[in-house]
């Protein structure tokens, strides 16, 4: 997979985005903000993007979140209870239509048993909606978790926005 097809999956969410007025803000961990310079690498993003945070630390998904720093150590920071807090987060601080967090595990190190390396959970959160969370479990290199968590991040936005 190559920026092509981070480029061309991010147009369709500015395509429905756009057509429904709809406004998006991301919450990233592992993937470090790519999915929001994914998004803003798009002429005209400023229409439909609101913006992102790259809460890499416990304490940054804490601070600028409120993701319970209890919650954290209860749970672990790749869980499904955290992203989902962390989606929660950002719509609420953003003020959007529609969020998604990303928190995981890209490697090379740092895996664990509840959370090995490659392991992924996203949740996406639409203002009046329910939330939906889900894990994957990528393969390869820390480049390739992070680039296919991206990408499922962004075809899994575009479709929240058809539904």
């Amino acid at each position: 997979m190559d920026d092509a097809s981070l480029l061309k999956a991010a147009k369709v969410l500015a395509d429905r985005s756009r057509a429904q007025g709809l406004r998006v803000a991301v919450a990233e961990s592992c993937t470090g903000g790519w999915l929001a310079k994914c998004c803003t690498d798009l002429p005209g993003s400023s229409d439909w993007f609101e913006c992102g945070w790259a809460t890499y630390s416990n304490e940054a998904k804490s601070r600028s979140l409120g993701v319970d720093p209890e919650l954290i150590r209860q749970e672990g920071a790749v869980s499904q209870a955290v992203v989902e807090a962390m989606a929660a987060g950002a719509l609420e601080r953003a003020q959007c239509d529609l969020a998604c967090a990303i928190s995981g595990v890209a490697g090379p190190s740092g895996g664990t048993e509840r959370a090995p390396v490659g392991c992924v959970w996203f949740a996406f959160l639409r203002a009046g909606g329910e939330m939906c969370s889900e894990r994957r479990d990528f393969s390869g290199d820390r480049d390739t978790v992070r680039r296919e968590s991206v990408l499922h991040a962004l075809r899994r936005l575009a479709e929240e926005i058809s539904l």
